[in-house]
């Protein structure tokens, strides 16, 4: 690959990065989504936390923290130590204000950082997780390897993420679909290369499909909900595309019933001697 397509793809993946961060920094994401932003919502967080084995005195990254639902929560419930870096500095500030007025600042702190090339040290969690949000990483590559990095020898890794099989339909291409984490789900057996890769072993895998169809089911009626509620003018979202909103939620409700979509849980484990390189 030459400089100047070096150049264009670093533009494209910035930008997808950018209009990431800021749907999901608006409110009218978190009325879709709620809190969590992820299938499961935080009934998920917990079961990763729980299989993660996390307590008091740990230190745990959350990557893609969002506005920091649930770093707060892992926090508030196992009396750990959580560090949430998110893309988005709406986000970043939201999740810290957030987190000062539930007095929880004591053990959850967030900072603006990049997945692919975080600017933590090596070594230094005892648990790293991610919701949702590592489909969407343009070097999957990179994030992976950023992720065992920062891990300690015996640390361990909880990974949540849509899983797709066969190719993505036409659809439910584009990149809106791309930011709903459809059009960039991975295969569960791609999951599993990226953090192998990297240096992690594969624990425990789990499929929660269920999660990602209540939620999409969810986001249908807040949808129809919404646009009845703009059409009374009770409600001013002029800068929402209803149609296209309606069809990528229809086309997904449609793939996921066909069991083309679905939603897993990877645990994995940083053995001694993996990924202890330095910056």
């Amino acid at each position: 690959m030459d400089t100047r397509t070096d150049k264009i793809a670093g533009a494209y993946a910035d930008e997808v990065k950018a209009c990431c961060a800021a749907v999901y920094s608006s409110n009218w994401t978190r009325q879709l989504l709620g809190d969590s932003f992820h299938p499961g919502g935080l009934a998920l967080t917990e079961r990763l936390g729980t299989l993660l084995d996390l307590g008091p005195g740990q230190r745990v990254l959350d990557v893609a923290a969002g506005q920091g639902t649930s770093a707060i929560f892992l926090a508030q419930r196992f009396g750990c130590e959580v560090i949430g870096v998110e893309y988005g500095t709406d986000s970043v500030r939201q999740a810290t204000r957030t987190a000062e007025v539930a007095g929880i600042t004591h053990l959850v702190r967030f900072e603006q950082g990049d997945a692919e090339c975080l600017t933590l040290a090596e070594g230094q969690f005892d648990a790293v997780i991610c919701e949702c949000a590592f489909c969407t990483f343009p070097n999957k590559h990179a994030a992976a390897g950023e992720f065992a990095r920062v891990l300690r020898p015996g640390g361990k890794m909880g990974l949540t993420d849509l899983t797709r099989s066969g190719e993505v339909p036409p659809e439910l291409q584009g990149l809106l679909a791309w930011i709903a984490c459809i059009a960039a789900a991975q295969r569960i057996d791609d999951y599993a290369h990226y953090l192998e890769d990297a240096g992690l072993t594969i624990e425990r895998i789990e499929s929660h499909d269920n999660a990602l169809s209540t939620l999409v089911q969810d986001i249908r009626t807040k949808l129809f909900t919404a646009e009845l509620l703009v059409k009374l003018k009770q409600i001013d979202l002029s800068s929402v595309d209803f149609e296209q909103a309606k069809s990528i939620a229809r086309a997904a409700a449609e793939a996921i019933k066909a069991g083309r979509f679905g939603y897993a849980l990877f645990i994995t484990t940083k053995h001694y001697g993996t990924g202890e390189t330095t910056r």
